[in-house]
């Protein structure tokens, strides 16, 4: 997981405006870059840092919507912010069906950007730090040997020690001991808390 600023990607064709906006955000502590189109966007590496996109909707070429499809089709999870000249009721309501954060019309009130892009970098670092979770949890599991696992499955369904002795053939004092080592790799110390971890293991993201 990376620790490194957020920044955000402002996309959008008028220049005088991408100007404007990328000093009004350094001005209030924002990390900011620029593009003039959505092609220069994708040009550029994939970003796989923290941040957002602040997306004009119509520019020469592909719209801010195809790189928002764009984004979505290569994986890519940064919270997408437009801010338009085109109040358009049917491109809104498309734009936040496909996960867009906020939808702005130009002009825009400095509050209102500033609580959108702080809203939007709020919810790419709750994801991030989903993921990363989601990731050690996954890491943790798949550690444990296979009779460790089969120990696990056991113990969530809250079979007692004996119970599992006989259910894999082994004896208690084994289960008692790769149950230990289990609980330790998971970093768990009791049946309570193992319960919820499985029921975290379920819903993880994907």
């Amino acid at each position: 997981m990376t620790t490194s600023s957020p920044l955000i990607h402002v996309v959008d064709d008028d220049e005088s405006l991408r100007t404007a906006l990328l000093r009004l955000l350094d001005a209030a502590g924002f990390n900011a870059r620029g593009y003039a189109s959505v092609g220069e966007f994708l040009l550029q590496p994939l970003p796989e840092g923290p941040g957002c996109v602040l997306l004009d909707v119509r520019m020469p070429g592909p719209s801010g919507l195809d790189l928002q499809a764009a984004l979505l089709r290569q994986g890519n999870a940064l919270p997408v912010v437009f801010l338009t000249g085109y109040a358009d009721v049917v491109v809104s309501v498309q734009a936040m069906k496909a996960g867009a954060l906020d939808f702005l019309t130009k002009p825009v009130e400095r509050e209102a950007l500033f609580e959108a892009l702080q809203r939007a970098l709020a919810h790419d670092a709750a994801e991030r730090a989903a993921r990363a979770e989601a990731e050690q949890l996954r890491a943790a599991f798949a550690a444990l040997t296979p009779r460790e696992q089969a120990v696990f499955d056991q113990v969530v369904a809250g079979q007692l020690n004996k119970q599992i002795a006989d259910a894999l053939g082994i004896a208690e004092r084994t289960v008692k001991m790769q149950r230990a080592q289990m609980m330790t790799k998971l970093g768990v110390s009791s049946a309570a808390e193992l319960g919820r971890l499985a029921e975290r293991l379920q819903h993880l993201p994907d």
